[in-house]
């Protein structure tokens, strides 16, 4: 594979429009931190942003940064923690549980539209995104949006950027929102509940005026990897307040005092708060080292244990719940069973399924994404076409 690095939007429109005129394919790749995450492609150069780095903008008070799309996700992430600011939907590490290298970037955390644990009340990565610079498959460098939400010119297709895993474009520059960070956090956790139980008491919590700002749930089979094994035994259940340290207090206590309704209930300091949200975030139990398939299950939050139970009647199942039961983490204990898991994803009201980790074998003969309805991917296929005529960004990567 020939690795294309330029440094500038018109060095990147010249190698574009050289390949759309020959109809010559280009991975679209950042910092290869998701290596070989989504369909095959069979191409052999790719186009990588990392030579495109660096904060172009940032004023804390504004509450806005703008950034080229090849900075090191690290070195955004710094200057924010520097200015008592964050990346309000915490984008996961994908390293650790994908078994790859690299370094992450921004653009490509925006590209794949990456969002954590807090994506219950910050929204998704393209939420918190407010405008693009990048070069469409003719060749022609965009900008859409801007660096207020007053100004909604092109906002859609900001969005419609973000989540496209480099198929429509290739990312120059990201501008985007960058709110105060929280000045501390704890987490409830309520132990011994099963999944349905959980759910319910999940659904009890965050009903509660005490702004939850994540809620997970960690069955027997995944808890003693957490924490490295300090959580109290049992099932866990975990909600966690942020906040100005009086109001989380506050909080916490009427937060506690409900939910000891539904279980026996403990409190981690803030220390121990944020590791295992991180945990939790970049899908610690998986992170094993091995190929087994991973799943990123997303369906209604009382419907995830449902799906769970109903796969382990018939395949090797391993799960656990963020985003109130409504994000489900799934290692198979053997092949991935994309056609079992979807259909039962249908069966149970709808969502979709990722499919994160996989042999070489097993990605080769497994749609990654899920499909969607011949509607839709109609509509998606003349997105394509207009923003890519020639065919030449990712081919086949999302479908």
């Amino acid at each position: 594979m020939i690795d294309l690095m330029p440094t500038s939007e018109e060095e990147v429109a010249a190698i574009v429009r050289a390949h759309a005129e020959s109809g010559r394919p280009l991975a679209i790749c950042g910092g290869d931190s998701r290596s070989g995450f989504g369909n095959d492609m069979i191409t052999e150069e790719r186009l990588r942003s990392t030579g495109l780095s660096g904060i172009v903008a940032y004023n804390p008070g504004e509450m806005v940064m703008t950034a080229r799309a090849g900075t090191p996700l690290a070195e955004v992430e710094a200057a924010l923690q520097e200015s008592g600011q964050m990346l309000a939907f915490e984008p996961m590490d994908h390293r650790p549980v994908m078994g790859t290298s690299g370094e992450p970037t921004i653009g490509g955390v925006f590209a794949a539209n990456v969002s954590g644990p807090r994506r219950l009340i910050a929204g998704a990565a393209r939420d918190s995104l407010l405008g693009v610079r990048f070069v469409n498959g003719k060749g022609e460098i965009i900008k859409a949006g801007g660096r207020v939400m007053k100004n909604v010119t092109g906002l859609d297709l900001v969005k419609l950027i973000a989540g496209s895993h480099g198929t429509l474009g290739f990312l120059t520059e990201v501008t985007f929102r960058v709110p105060p960070s929280a000045k501390t956090e704890r987490t409830v956790v309520l132990s011994g509940l099963n999944d349905a139980e959980a759910a319910n008491a999940m659904a009890a919590a965050m009903a509660l005026p005490v702004e939850i700002s994540s809620a997970a749930h960690l069955p027997l089979t995944v808890t003693w990897k957490f924490l490295a094994g300090t959580l109290p035994e049992g099932e866990a259940t975990v909600l966690r307040i942020e906040g100005l340290a009086g109001s989380v207090d506050v909080r916490v206590e009427k937060l506690a005092a409900a939910m000891s309704a539904f279980a026996t209930v403990t409190r981690l300091e803030q220390p121990e708060s944020r590791r295992l949200w991180q945990e939790i975030r970049d899908v610690l139990p998986y992170a094993d080292g091995t190929a087994r398939p991973v799943w990123r299950v997303s369906v209604a939050p009382g419907t995830g244990h449902r799906l769970v139970a109903a796969l382990r009647l018939e395949a090797g199942v391993d799960a656990f719940y963020d985003w109130q039961g409504g994000l489900v983490w799934m290692r198979m204990e053997a092949g991935p069973e994309a056609e079992l898991v979807r259909r039962f994803i249908k069966a149970l009201g709808g969502g979709h399924a990722t499919l994160i980790r996989a042999s070489v074998a097993a990605r080769a003969v497994t749609a990654a994404f899920h499909p969607e309805p011949e509607a839709v991917a109609m509509l998606s296929r003349r997105v394509k076409e207009k923003f890519d005529p020639a065919g030449i960004f990712n081919p086949g990567k999302m479908g």
